[in-house]
């Protein structure tokens, strides 16, 4: 499934609500690559968000509507950086100034 094609309207939106640090929902999500109890890794339509803390649930899945909510005692929500893209941007920069 295509969440982006099938759901462009809400392409533009992806927001982090986070309650008293024992839940979070999350809107503009299209796929769940990993979770646990201590780490649940999120696919946005922003960036990759990474949720850690620990007794972490995923409580709503609903990945028609791009939400989940996850509940537990959470520590730290973040947005990931893209190392590949970053890397290649990294080499460029090295190659040009000479640097190996």
């Amino acid at each position: 499934m295509d969440y982006k094609k099938e759901n462009s309207d809400l392409i533009k939106k992806s927001n982090v609500f986070l309650e008293n640090r024992k839940k979070v929902s999350i809107t503009g999500v299209f796929e769940v690559l990993s979770f646990d109890e201590d780490k649940v890794l999120l696919n946005t339509v922003l960036k990759k968000l990474e949720i850690v803390g620990n007794n972490l649930k995923i409580s709503k899945l609903d990945l028609k509507n791009g939400e989940v909510s996850i509940s537990g005692s959470i520590h730290e929500c973040k947005y990931l950086e893209d190392t590949k893209q970053k890397n290649v941007k990294t080499n460029v920069f090295k190659k040009f100034l000479g640097k190996k």
